[in-house]
This record gives structure tokens, sequence and C-alpha cells, in this order.
């Protein structure tokens, strides 16, 4: 039998076993009020639970998923999971098996699809920044070139919920702050491996972007991501601390470690072209936290619905789905992951309102949501196997390759 059979061939399994040894007892996880339908906490590993149980939504009855990660507990950790290069896709069941999580849930939005753009490659990478081990892999594109639902006011695509070296949990916001030393004089950096670049700007691509055309950078504008490619771009590669190469346009193919591609569109094509082979450049970056709080080992882009006990003003009520989010409660030191369920009778889902409402009932002070819909996927891997199990039915009846996802790790 093959894994994927097996992932899901499981679940009823699993679950009916659940029932059968008493999970309708009120054994609802720590800060969570009991729920219709609720199955007794299942150990995944130490520091970690899952349960399901069944929501009453204005769309009708919802299952959720939901894994309680004790970030208090030495043997647990979070992390980024990632399909091995920003401008890619895979399964949460993928990535998860392949960096030894032992449960996760799907992360931010993506570049889905370039319709808009004929000729034009999705690149598959996130919306938000990305932070894994310390190390920033992307910054966040402009709010016009966002793939998702409206963001809720007094929110940006720069958010982010993140864990610290300190092991707490919280919502925080992530500014690219960069610059590009040239015998000129210095360039504002504008981007750092986006799927797309504010107009004007430029950006800069290292190894970690992968294989996939850089052309979309320079498509769609800051309030419309529909809008027309730009007609004025530049490309220069930077290795050595010096211009190694020069391009008309974006081009495409993996980056060798050690070197910096950097697009311009518009004014910054134009800040481009006066660089030449030979010429000394500096390329600085990094992601700068908006709090003052422990510089973040993990951070995945989204947006806040909960913050500090109290759902955010102007949260859609009317459009039902099923989601994906991230609660934080007991101050920081608990994570709940919460999917739901995509199968047909559960389908419907909940409002963004609804959502934040039901992080609050289960403890959460802040909440965030993540990608939904057909991306929505909750694994958990039992002890001793090799493989994850997936717990939630995705609603297109497969998992669907996503860009980014947050993943449990057991720690030694």
């Amino acid at each position: 039998m093959g894994s994927a059979t097996r992932r899901h061939g499981r679940i009823g399994t699993a679950l009916a076993t659940l029932l059968a040894c008493g999970a309708l007892a009120g054994a609802a996880l720590a800060g969570a009020a009991p729920a219709s339908g609720a199955q007794r906490a299942e150990e995944i590993a130490p520091g970690v639970e899952y349960r399901a149980f069944d929501l009453d939504g204005a769309g009708g009855v919802t299952r959720a998923h939901l894994l309680s990660v004790d970030l208090a507990d030495r043997h647990v950790r979070v992390g980024l999971l990632h399909p091995g290069a920003v401008a890619a896709r895979r399964t949460v069941s993928g990535m998860a098996d392949a960096q030894g999580a032992v449960a996760g849930v799907n992360g931010d939005f993506f570049n889905i699809s370039e319709a808009q753009h004929p000729g034009v490659e999705a690149t598959g990478a996130a919306v938000g920044p990305e932070i894994t081990g310390g190390h920033p892999l992307k910054a966040a594109v402009p709010r016009g070139q966002r793939f998702g639902p409206p963001l809720p006011p007094g929110t940006t695509a720069e958010d982010v919920i993140g864990v610290g070296a300190d092991r707490t949990a919280r919502l925080d916001r992530l500014r690219l702050v960069g610059s590009v030393d040239t015998p000129e004089g210095e360039l504002r950096l504008g981007g750092l491996n986006q799927y797309a670049l504010g107009e004007g700007s430029v950006g800069a691509y290292t190894s970690e972007w992968g294989g996939t055309s850089r052309a979309r950078a320079t498509c769609g504008t800051d309030t419309r991501r529909a809008a027309p490619c730009s007609g004025d771009t530049y490309e220069v590669t930077v290795r050595g601390g010096q211009v190694v190469a020069t391009a008309g346009r974006p081009g495409s193919g993996p980056i060798a470690a050690g070197t910096t591609v950097l697009v311009g569109r518009e004014a910054g094509a134009r800040r481009l072209r006066r660089l030449f082979r030979g010429e000394p450049v500096t390329v600085r970056r990094r992601l700068v936290a908006a709090s003052s709080g422990d510089p973040l080992v993990f951070a995945v882009g989204g947006f806040p619905v909960v913050r500090h006990g109290a759902p955010l003003p102007g949260l859609d009520g009317t459009v039902s789905t099923v989601r994906t989010a991230v609660g934080i409660a007991r101050g920081g030191h608990r994570l709940l992951l919460l999917a739901l369920d995509g199968a047909s009778r559960y389908r419907r889902g909940l409002t963004v309102a609804e959502l934040a409402a039901e992080l609050r009932r289960l403890g959460a002070t802040d909440g965030f949501n993540l990608d939904g819909g057909g991306s929505s996927t909750l694994v958990t891997r039992e002890r001793g196997e090799g493989w994850v199990d997936v717990r939630n039915h995705p609603s297109r009846g497969a998992e669907r390759a996503v860009a980014n996802g947050v993943g449990v790790f057991s720690v030694s």
C-alpha cells in the first residue's frame, strides 16, 4: 500500500477508534470549551495533542481539526514547512515527511495562477514574509499584489505569526530593510525573493528563490495585480562583490550560492542600467520586526483576526469557507493550529468573523488566518511511523501543493 493511500485510508480508522474509546467524554484541551462531537485529545508527541470536533456556523455544521502545541515543553518546537525553494510548491504531507515533522498545517496565501498575464509563469511563492531557523527567506509583496481575501482594516501583507528565540509565539510585522551600494551611490532595496516588486523598485533574488522565472516580479502594479507587465526592466547579477552579468529582462534558472540577482522595473531598471561588468556592488538586506521582542526564528505570513483577546474590527461575516488558522494562548507558550474539514457535508466552513470567535473560545488571545479552501490541510504522524496522515479531508478531494506551512517537530 502506498503512503498516499495509507494517509487517507487510516483517517476513518483512527477516528473510529477514538470514538469507540469514549472520545465523546468531556476531555477538551486546556483552555478550550467543550464542543459538539468533541473527541478526547490524542497525544501525537510530547507537548503535542490532536482532536476533532463539530462547530455550528452560519452556513451549517462544520468539523474542526485542532493541534495544541505546548511551546513550554522543550521536547517540541515549531518551524517553517518549506518545499525547498521560495518559488516552489509541495503538499503539506510531502513537506512534513521530508523534514521529519510530527504534525503541521498549510501556511500563507501564494501566487497560484497567472491567467491575467499570458505566457508568464506562476511562481508558487508565498505572499508574506518567511523566516526559517532565524534566516529570512523572503519579504512581503505589495498589498495590491496579494492573493487571498481582502485584508482586515489596519493589517498589511507584512503581518506574520512567529516564534522567537525565547520560544514564545507572537504576532508581528516584518519590514524589509536593505540597500544596494554602487559606485554612483546607494539604492534602496525594494524586495527579497518576491513574486511581485513595487513599481520603480529593485529586488534581490538569491539561491533560495529557486530556478523559476523572475519575470512575474515586474508584472502588475502596487494597486492592481492584473495590470500588464512592465516593459521597462533590467537585471544585474552580482557575485563576489562585483557585477558579473547584465540582461535587459528578468531571467530564469537556478541562482548559484553566493550570487545575488538584482531585478529592477521602471526607475529601478534605469538605475541598474548604470552598472557595468566588473563594478563593485554590495547588497545588504534584513527583515526588521515592528515589535521590540526577541528575534523571530520562525515566521509565516497571513493576516491577524484576533489581537489582545478581541477580534479585529471589520472582519468579514458573510463569506463561509474552509479555513486554516493559528491561535496563540497562555502568553505565547501554546499554539493552536486549526484546520476545517473540506468533506462535502462540512464544506460551508466558517466566516472570518466566526473563525476569530472560535479561536477566542479555544482560549487564544491572538489569532492569525492562513490560506484556506483547497489548501486547508492538517497532518499528524503516529509514533513509530515514517509518514504523516492527513486528518482532515481537503476540499478538492486531494491535497493541494502549497507554498509553505507550519510544522511541529519533536526534539530529543
